[in-house]
């Protein structure tokens, strides 16, 4: 699956796009978990969001084939 990466996501992934292997109707949570493994310096955000075709996930959702996924790092401003 494809994970589109924003902000300081690109830095930690070295790239704006990355294929990760997930297992058929995996979670957002999953998706988190594994993500974390392969990148540990995304524990150092604190936080970060999931959005699935252009909406927000939840740690339960579940991801299908197809389905557009960007990580969103915290957004601070004023």
């Amino acid at each position: 699956m494809k994970i589109l990466a924003f902000g300081i996501v690109k830095d930690i992934f070295s790239n704006s796009i990355v294929e990760i292997d997930l297992k058929d109707n995996a979670t957002i949570d999953e998706l988190k978990i594994l993500l974390e493994q392969k990148y540990p310096r995304l524990n150092q955000l604190g936080s970060y969001m999931v959005a699935v075709n252009n909406e927000y996930a939840s740690a339960s959702d579940v991801l299908h084939k197809g389905d557009e996924v960007a990580v969103i790092p915290p957004v601070s401003g004023g």
